[in-house]
């Protein structure tokens, strides 16, 4: 699968990013196909130099099928080159741990009272769709032998052309002899 992803360069503790096209499973670092722009993370958001994309290249890949990574996603949505896509949905990631493990516990007792109402409260509604779902499967029933029938109706009509049109081969062979 061909991927559109980050390949990393610069030095130790200072990242700076290739956009790259690239097959996926090929090293992070290693061959690519094609560089379609840059990507320097440590520069503020708001300056020109922080990313650089051929816009062309890329649409043109897209539509050869290739899939952009998470981040590079990110970047060509913030870019306008494609829709940006959504937000992560994990939003207890937001609130500290301390915090997640008190609601948590919290959430765990009030939990228990709905979980025990949701199966009585399901159960007719599962033997409903059973009653249903007999006479459904009862019709099929009564429509196989007619279906059955049908074809043996059509088995001697096939036969009797057949049977007319061995003469008329055995003919020419006579002939010849």
């Amino acid at each position: 699968m061909i991927k559109i992803r980050l390949s990393r360069g610069g030095t130790k503790k200072r990242p700076v990013y290739k956009v790259v096209i690239a097959d996926s499973r090929r090293a992070r670092d290693g061959r690519f196909i094609e560089k379609v722009g840059f990507f320097n993370p440590l520069l503020p958001k708001d300056k020109k130099e922080r990313v650089g994309l051929e816009a062309e290249r890329i649409k043109y890949w897209l539509g050869q099928g290739a899939q952009p990574t998470t981040r590079v996603a990110r970047i060509l949505g913030e870019n306008g080159i494609i829709a940006m896509p959504a937000n992560g949905s994990n939003p207890s990631k937001a609130i500290p741990k301390k915090e997640r493990k008190k609601e948590g516990d919290e959430a765990a007792p009030a939990a228990a009272p709905k979980a025990e109402a949701a199966p009585a409260a399901e159960a007719p509604k599962e033997e409903a769709p059973k009653a249903e779902a007999a006479p459904a499967a009862e019709a099929p029933k009564e429509e196989a032998p007619k279906a059955e029938a049908a074809p043996a109706a059509e088995a001697p009509k096939e036969e009797a052309p057949k049977a007319e049109a061995a003469p008329a081969a055995e003919a020419p062979k006579e002939e010849a002899k």
